[in-house]
């Protein structure tokens, strides 16, 4: 009995003058938000999201939310990466510059311990310079 009703719905949906998007939507404004150096939706960052709802009617602020405490977690969590990283890099560089100066000290002690022009080679490289 489940392969008729199976047979009929699906032939009901061929049938049917509605279609079914599964792709996902762009936000709405999302171009024009980067263009202008915005987040990419407006519930990324910004007043709206970062500050307070309300405060209270004397001034004091309101505590923060928890999804305000969140995102500041993660921006801590971020920028300690970032600086983490930016050391490693600036740890390489240093690195790298330290082994070309060595390799630089090294060529030139092979280049002295080369045999030096004696006698006649001597004479007539001075008179060259």
């Amino acid at each position: 009995m489940a392969a008729p009703v199976r047979t009929l719905c699906c032939s009901v949906l061929r049938l049917s003058s509605r279609q079914i998007s599964t792709s996902c939507g762009v936000q709405a404004g999302e171009k024009w938000r980067k263009e202008h150096g915005l987040s990419r939706s407006g519930t990324e960052y910004g007043p709206l999201t970062d500050l307070p709802d309300w405060s209270f009617a004397d001034g004091r602020p309101a505590p923060p939310l928890k999804g305000q405490l969140r995102r500041k977690q993660e921006r801590e969590v971020l920028a300690r990466r970032i600086v983490m990283l930016s050391s490693e890099v600036d740890g390489g560089i240093e690195a790298w510059r330290e082994k070309q100066e060595e390799a630089k000290r090294m060529e030139e002690h092979k280049k002295s311990l080369l045999l030096k022009p004696k006698g006649k080679l001597l004479m007539k490289k001075k008179s060259q310079s």
